[in-house]
C-alpha cells in the first residue's frame, strides 16, 4: 500500500503549479495580479496602483484594466481547473515542464455595474461549461463587499489541443 504524500508536499505541488502558470503570463505581473488559492478555489486580487485609475476626477478604475483583471481571472480559473485532476494524481509538474497552453478568448463580454474604486479589487471566475474544444467561464469582481459587485463578465474560451 502506498503510503500517504506529506501535506507540505502537497500545498508546494499546487503553489508551484500555480505560481508557473500564472508566471508564464508578463501581463499579469504587469497588472500586478496575484492568486490566492484555497483548495481548487482561486481569488484574484487587482491591488491597487496609481496607474490603473483611468478617471482621475472621480477617481475611477480604468474600464480597461478591469476588463483585464477579469479575463486574466477567466483564463487562469479555465486553465487551473483543466490541469487540477494532472496535479492531484502527480502527473504534471509545470515547476520543471513546459507550460501548457492557455485558452483562447472567443468573445468576452464586460458588464460594468459601478465605479472601481482606488481601493484593491477581487475577482472569482466559474467555468459554467468545459468541453475539449470550447469553454464558458462567468467572473465577478467586487472590492469591499462580495456582494456589491462592480462589475461582471462572461467569456468563450477556445481549448488548447490535449497532448496524448
Amino acid at each position: 500500500m502506498k503510503t500517504p504524500e506529506p501535506l507540505q508536499q502537497i500545498k508546494h505541488r499546487r503553489d508551484a503549479a500555480l505560481g508557473a502558470l500564472v508566471g508564464g503570463v508578463p501581463y499579469i505581473n504587469y497588472l500586478g495580479v496575484k492568486f490566492d488559492r484555497r483548495g481548487d478555489e482561486l481569488t484574484a486580487t487587482l491591488p491597487f496602483a496609481e496607474r490603473l485609475i483611468g478617471n482621475p476626477m472621480l477617481p475611477a478604475l480604468h474600464g480597461g484594466a478591469t476588463a483585464a483583471f477579469l479575463e486574466i481571472t477567466a483564463i487562469i480559473e479555465l486553465s487551473w481547473s483543466t490541469l487540477w485532476p494532472d496535479i492531484e494524481a502527480e502527473c504534471i509538474d509545470l515547476e520543471n515542464a513546459p507550460l501548457p497552453r492557455l485558452p483562447k478568448t472567443i468573445d468576452f463580454t464586460v458588464d460594468y455595474l459601478r465605479a472601481g474604486l482606488p481601493r484593491d479589487a477581487y475577482a472569482r471566475a466559474r467555468v459554467n461549461r468545459s468541453g475539449r474544444r470550447y469553454a464558458s467561464v462567468h467572473v465577478e469582481a467586487w472590492q469591499d463587499n462580495r456582494s456589491r459587485l462592480f462589475a461582471q463578465a462572461t467569456g468563450h474560451f477556445l481549448m488548447p489541443a490535449r497532448d496524448g
